[in-house]
């Protein structure tokens, strides 16, 4: 109780430092983290988290706007400025049930989602040449210190209205749309083929970035709601669409991903050696290869990853961490039109990465066991922009060196899983075997399925993918109860 009473009186004290001029010229806060040579000997998270302190006074250059754009910018919603005014008054627990009114992920997205893109990139800051609020760093530490604190927010619920619904897939986007219909009143199963819940957030994302403990935290959060999993279960083979009908589901949900690697179709591809990022993160991330775990992976001295965005990032600082005495990014534009987020570049920079932008590699060269041993690269120069935005990457005449190398991870993309969509009669299906949805509802053309996230868009961040999962709730559980 005393503890209690010296830390409200901290806490006033700190708001009444603040004037409303301040709010604009406070610095920014700056997350703490750990030191680049310890880090890379190890898994530990390398953001360390804010303090209180630091919390409240980011909260409070809020301006609190009356029409906050920054929620505009959030694809499911978040009120922004309610959680961040409870972090302003101290009430971090009504922080967090802001936040869980739309979101059922909050210390993922806090970690992962790219804010400076989305949220942060609305913030009126920025139109008064200041750096926006700190939104993704506040976020985290709602959910943080509530986990932290053992404030476990049971979210509002509707009384269980006798339906079940089916999801397939345990990534963002299925356990997005499994919550929402929990809180709806529904019987909620997730089918997930792997032996761990979390889809990409599990195989796809190193523990220095995201950990698996906060993870399996968010996912106690839909237990906690009636959310059931069911692991090692491959739906379209071991389990049909026509099975989820006759079990009584009403309506199933598609978050399968996007989990096939794509390659560059150039000589060598096909030695020992060469692999893909999605391989050699799941491996790593969820078989705990190189960790004491039983699945092996390849190892190499000098390891080039190819690519430019975050998966290229979480590749190559992984590779440090397995032990590669030298890592190279290969990108074939420069580092300006990388897509990976700012503070992935810079981590992985400070941790020793070389980057070789504006190279191509055109053929990876083998020695007579089949081990790649060195890779040809052609220098690239920028040209005209591409539907994209970026300016198109043109090869230079004759500017063609060799590198050696000993491991090459490819990560210049992926595409969906086709094995659901192939098993599903009638079900329209993209060029690019993507799901194809009705946008505004993610209703797909057989009347009760619903998809969102990697099987529909081929590639999309964590939060693009759980507002999905909440358009696709809101929909589902619209036609269900027109149906009745």
């Amino acid at each position: 109780m005393e503890k209690t009473r010296r830390d409200e009186a901290w806490r006033e004290e700190l708001r009444s430092k603040i004037s409303p001029k301040d709010r604009v010229k406070t610095e920014r806060v700056s997350m703490p983290q750990l030191e680049p040579g310890y880090r890379v000997t190890c898994n530990e998270e390398v953001n360390s988290g804010i303090s209180e302190a630091q919390a409240m006074t980011e909260a409070s250059r809020c301006l609190d706007c009356n029409n906050p754009q920054c929620v505009t910018g959030c694809p499911v919603g978040i009120d922004i400025p309610g959680f961040i005014k409870n972090i302003e008054r101290g009430e971090f627990a009504e922080s967090l049930k802001v936040i869980k009114q739309t979101s059922s992920l909050p210390a993922v997205c806090g970690r992962v989602c790219p804010q400076e893109k989305q949220c942060e990139s609305k913030c009126i800051h920025l139109k008064m040449k200041g750096k926006a609020v700190a939104i993704g760093y506040l976020e985290r530490f709602a959910a943080d210190w509530s986990r932290e604190h053992g404030v476990a927010e049971r979210v509002a619920q509707a009384p269980a209205n006798g339906k079940k619904v089916a999801v397939i897939g345990s990534g963002p986007a299925g356990l997005t749309f499994a919550g929402e219909m929990a809180k709806r009143g529904y019987g909620v199963t997730v089918y997930e083929a792997l032996h761990e819940i979390g889809g990409v957030l599990k195989y796809g994302i190193p523990e220095f970035r995201l950990p698996n403990s906060v993870v399996d935290y968010e996912i106690d959060g839909l237990r906690r709601l009636g959310v059931e999993f069911v692991k090692d279960c491959l739906v379209g083979k071991a389990l049909t669409y026509d099975d989820l009908m006759e079990m009584g589901y009403s309506g199933v949900f598609v978050g399968s991903g996007a989990g096939f690697p794509r390659f560059m179709d150039i000589p060598g591809e096909n030695l020992n050696g060469v692999m893909s990022s999605n391989e050699y993160l799941t491996r790593i991330n969820l078989m705990h290869a190189g960790r004491g775990g039983d699945t092996p992976v390849l190892q190499g001295d000098t390891v080039a990853v190819i690519g430019g965005g975050n998966t290229a990032m979480d590749s190559s600082r992984t590779a440090l961490r397995m032990g590669a005495k030298r890592v190279l990014l290969v990108y074939r534009r420069s580092e300006e039109e990388m897509p990976a987020r700012l503070e992935e570049v810079a981590h992985a920079k400070e941790e020793g990465v070389e980057f070789m932008t504006l190279h191509n590699p055109v053929e990876y060269v083998g020695d007579e066991r089949g081990r790649v041993v060195k890779m040809r690269v052609q220098r690239m120069e920028l040209g005209e922009p591409d539907a994209s935005g970026r300016r198109s990457p043109v090869a230079v005449e004759g500017a063609i060196e060799e590198v050696p190398v000993d491991l090459v991870i490819v990560s210049v993309g992926v595409q969906p899983n086709q094995l659901v969509p192939r098993s599903i009669k009638g079900l329209e299906v993209s060029r690019r075997n993507t799901i194809v949805v009705d946008e505004a509802t993610m209703r797909s053309s057989v009347d009760n399925l619903y998809a969102g996230g990697d099987i529909v868009r081929g590639g999309a961040t964590v939060i693009l993918a759980m507002g999905d999962g909440r358009r696709a709730a809101e929909s589902m559980d619209a036609q269900l109860r027109d149906a009745d």
